[in-house]
């Protein structure tokens, strides 16, 4: 396991499990993106971008043959004498993201960006832009690119691949706008672990980074953020909890959250930018209004940008603009008093998120400890002073990053979720914003009166929490029904906030087939038909599957087969229940297993025909007198219950589940918008790869006509080779300027081959002599080292020789072959030319220097590793050479380092063999 603790003790929460490829996040704002990496050895680390800057914008330019990205792109803007240009940069996008073409959002972006013409999309109701007939992106497709862009930036970051991402996303943004978010991912082809809201992210990193001061004692937090494109606050509850799996740990919980989807820094820029349009058509320089000039009117809110923030520290700023318009400067004055006032009624509505957040989380003022900024537009003095006087605390709590804090709260979700790394757990309690609710109607009769009654049943109340799995029970029911899933009571949103939420209609649910079946078995009577909802970490809701009869646990053999509550897994499907999804997870789940068949009525080109999934209908021989629609946890749905004797039956039953709000693209279209998307990424790789080899060529030219003037090659290159070369150079450079800038990749990267060939004989010879010094000096040194290394070595004593004589020959006979062929070798090139193709070759040298050095370290080794030679004992006088050589050979005995270290008496002949072979060694040194 790798610590990740990144010198910061507070870091340690990340730990590796398996060498994989890293993880990231993407806080993906309105105006700006922040990514941030997890990968072995880096803990948690923010991703810079190509400029070294920590936030990149979130901005593309597509123009006919190149395309741009971040701060490349937001200059095209500005470009002298391309008026024309803004059309082809696309921002701002995440306000087009599930939106319909009458929706107030997409006319508010008409407005603001007055270059672009949104077209209505037929199918799908939604909008595209049209710049001509073969450039023509939707809003998913155009953050799919600025998605992929981010993926680049954090594998060039990380310097491995990355394919796991986190997505942070505006706490309010709907079910469609959720789902467009990972349409666009697809198109990237960017693997989603989790959509995570941004006010929840933040709030992870605050906790991760403070998990010491958690305890059981509930801590309320408000999290005050603003944005450029909205505002959130968000109330927080943190304390420990007890987990059957991890013990106590700490948690946080999202209790109450209030937003304003128009409140942010960007309409301030924008006011401001008017502001100076206004100033400087009153002075009166030009008789054009400026304000229809595109591309002066980007410098202003460029400007306006740069006033905005300046103002935050100083009371006036003269604003500036060279060459505004027609060549005309532009320069004003301009005071924080005068932009307060521009903006006096957003900052109206800066306590109106504080007072939404507590009353959706029913608390008071006095409850909340702390109130902390977030977002870059919490950084302007007036947005502080009225939020201070709302919240009525002492201070803002200005404790955390409020750029980052998004970003690295979401990778570390990333970290949690990915099967490369350990986290330490950090509970999540998630809240649902918009209330979701069933709808069906069901006939009733008094007084022999029939009449049809509709019901509604709350399955996510406001601020539930979620993940979530849910289940409502339809019991009156043996006909063919229908039922819808809607948005709840949205009575706390203001008429402008519903106007621009879309449709409050997501899905209509129909079974078919079931009035049928129960007439072919009229003996036998259901248990009820339950539907089970799932609302997913990403905040998404999904029927996952109906039932019909029974529970498939007393059926099939006894104990329970529901997945654990609040946790999301593959889904089985088999006789007695569906799996209902969006095309998109439907294809997942298809991969999960081939239980289930997928079954199209017929084409889909209908908006309103997703899928149809062949089911069974089980049924129950017993009477059950329960008569009511209830909704209940998935925990409690279906109880484990005595196996009893039960007979199957099994009918064919249609399901067909209706879009109500934005339908998902086709599996066509994501395919489609899929090869669109990868055509231009390898037209990218192409123009990037040419533009490489056009530079190389380019360098090659000038750099050699540069060098045949060098000392260094006039020694070496003849008058005739360095006419053909330079002939050849002044070619190609004459090439260059008439073909080079059209011509393909290849005919650059062969003419590059041809001049490198061409030179390649004089590049050598004068490389060739570069080396010569330093190689020749060592190869002396070596020779000289060895030598002496011999001499020692023929000197040990005959009884402390540890070298054989065959060894030493070995290295004598290598010594002086080296030193032969040096002499010869040198005398040789010595009577060459320098413009000759040398016989003295560095490689040559070098492998020369290695013999040399593997021989001598050879015997050096033996040397070090040698046991010593133990003496023989002396014997009594008495007794004859013969037999004194024999018991000495008896009792020679060769003793380990470790005896030898004892020092004891009986070893002490050992001993004094150690103390020879050490003298012997000395020898060499």
């Amino acid at each position: 396991m790798f610590d990740f603790s990144g010198g910061r003790s507070s870091c340690s929460y990340v730990s590796l499990l398996a060498v994989t490829v890293a993880v990231m996040s993407v806080d993906l704002g309105s105006e700006w993106m922040k990514m941030a990496i997890v990968k072995p050895g880096v803990p948690m680390e923010i991703v810079l971008n190509k400029e070294s800057r920590r936030k990149t914008p979130a901005i593309v330019c597509l123009k006919e043959n190149e395309r741009l990205f971040g701060d490349s792109a937001l200059g095209v803007i500005i470009v002298k004498n391309s008026v024309k240009n803004p059309k082809t940069v696309y921002r701002h996008l995440q306000i087009l993201l599930g939106k319909k073409h009458d929706n107030l959002q997409v006319a508010l972006y008409q407005k603001r960006f007055l270059e672009h013409q949104l077209q209505k999309d037929p199918m799908r109701g939604t909008v595209y832009f049209k710049n001509s007939e073969e450039m023509q992106y939707t809003p998913e497709e155009l953050l799919g690119m600025v998605l992929n862009y981010s993926r680049g930036l954090a594998q060039d970051f990380a310097e491995q691949p990355i394919k796991d991402a986190v997505i942070t996303v505006p706490a309010f943004f709907n079910q469609a706008e959720r789902r467009a978010v990972l349409q666009a991912a697809q198109m990237a082809g960017l693997k989603v672990l989790q959509l995570i809201n941004d006010n929840t992210a933040v709030a992870l990193n605050y906790g991760v980074f403070r998990r010491k001061d958690i305890d059981n004692t509930a801590k309320n937090v408000m999290f005050y953020d603003m944005g450029s494109g909205s505002t959130t606050a968000t109330i927080v509850t943190y304390q420990t909890v007890k987990t059957k799996e991890s013990g106590t740990q700490p948690q946080l919980q999202i209790r109450g959250v209030g937003f304003d989807r128009g409140l942010g820094g960007f309409e301030m820029d924008l006011r401001l930018r008017d502001h100076l349009a206004k100033l400087f058509n009153e002075q009166k320089k030009s008789k054009k209004d400026v304000r229809e000039n595109h591309r002066a009117m980007a410098k202003l809110l460029k400007e306006a940008q740069r006033l905005k923030t300046v103002l935050s520290a100083n009371v006036d700023f003269m604003a500036q603009v060279e060459g505004l318009m027609d060549d005309i400067d532009f320069k004003a004055k301009v005071t924080r008093a005068e932009f307060e006032k521009l903006c006096a009624d957003l900052f109206e509505r800066v306590p109106g998120p504080v007072q939404d957040a507590l009353t959706a989380a029913e608390m008071k003022l006095d409850e909340i400890e702390q109130v902390i900024l977030v977002g870059g537009s919490t950084r302007v003095p007036k947005v502080q002073e009225v939020l201070l006087k709302a919240v009525r605390k002492e201070e803002l709590g200005k404790n955390i990053n409020a750029d980052e804090a998004a970003a690295m709260g979401a990778v570390y979700q990333a970290a949690a979720l990915s099967k490369a790394f350990k986290v330490k757990p950090f509970l999540v309690r998630d809240a649902t914003v918009f209330p979701i609710q069933v709808e069906f109607t069901r006939e009733t009769e008094e007084d022999g009166i029939k009449t049809l009654k509709q019901n509604k049943r709350v399955l996510f109340q406001r601020m539930a929490p979620y993940p979530q799995r849910k289940v409502i029970t339809f019991n009156r029911y043996n006909d063919d029904f229908a039922f819808d899933i809607n948005y709840g009571d949205l009575s706390f949103l203001s008429q402008e906030d519903i106007s621009v939420f879309g449709s409050l209609n997501l899905t209509t649910v129909k079974l078919s087939g079931v009035g049928s079946s129960f007439q072919k078995h009229a003996d036998a009577e259901s248990k009820g038909i339950k539907a089970h909802f799932n609302m997913d970490e990403s905040g998404l809701l999904l029927l996952d599957r109906v039932k019909l009869g029974n529970t498939i646990s007393t059926l099939f053999g006894g104990g329970s087969s529901e997945p654990a509550p609040n946790v999301t897994e593959p889904i089985q499907v088999t006789a007695g229940h569906i799996a209902i999804f969006s095309k998109t997870a439907f294809a997942k789940h298809l991969q999960l297993t081939n239980e289930a068949k997928y079954i199209p009525t017929k084409k889909l080109e209908s908006p309103d025909l997703i899928l149809k999934v062949t089911i069974s209908l089980l049924l129950k021989e017993e009477k059950d007198g329960e008569k009511s629609e209830n909704i209940e946890p998935e925990k409690d749905a279906e109880k484990k219950v005595k196996p009893q004797k039960k007979s199957k039956i099994s009918e064919d039953i249609t399901v067909e589940l209706v879009i109500r709000d934005i339908l998902d693209p086709t599996s066509d279209e994501i395919t489609s918008s899929k090869k669109k998307l990868q055509d231009l990424t390898d037209r990218d790789l192409a123009k990037h790869e040419r533009e490489k080899t056009l530079n190389s060529l380019e360098a090659f030219i000038f750099e050699t006509q540069d060098k045949l003037y060098q000392e260094d090659y006039q020694l070496v290159v003849s008058e005739e080779e360095k006419e053909q070369i330079s002939a050849k150079l002044s070619e190609a450079s004459e090439w260059m300027d008439e073909d080079g800038y059209t011509a393909t990749t290849k005919q650059l990267k062969e003419k590059l081959s041809q001049l490198k060939s061409l030179c390649k004989d004089v590049f050598f010879r004068v490389e060739e002599r570069r080396k010569w010094p330093d190689r020749l000096a060592a190869l002396d040194s070596m020779l000289n080292t060895s030598s002496f290394f011999l001499k020692s070595a023929k000197l040990i004593p005959e009884d402390d020789q540890i070298f054989t004589e065959v060894e030493l020959n070995m290295l004598e006979k290598v010594i002086n072959e080296t030193t032969t062929w040096k002499n010869e070798t040198v005398s040789e090139q010595e009577k060459r030319t320098p413009k000759e193709r040398p016989v003295l070759l560095s490689k040559d040298i070098e492998s020369k220097l290695a013999l040399l050095d593997r021989e001598v370290n050879y015997l050096l080794n033996k040397a070090k590793f040698a046991k010593p030679k133990a003496k023989a004992k002396a014997k009594n006088s008495t007794s004859s050479d013969k037999s004194s050589k024999a018991n000495n050979t008896a009792e020679e005995k060769v003793v380990s380092p470790t005896e030898e270290s004892t020092g004891t008496k009986k070893e002490s002949t050992g001993t004094e063999s150690g103390r020879s072979n050490t003298l012997a060694v000395r020898y060499l040194v």
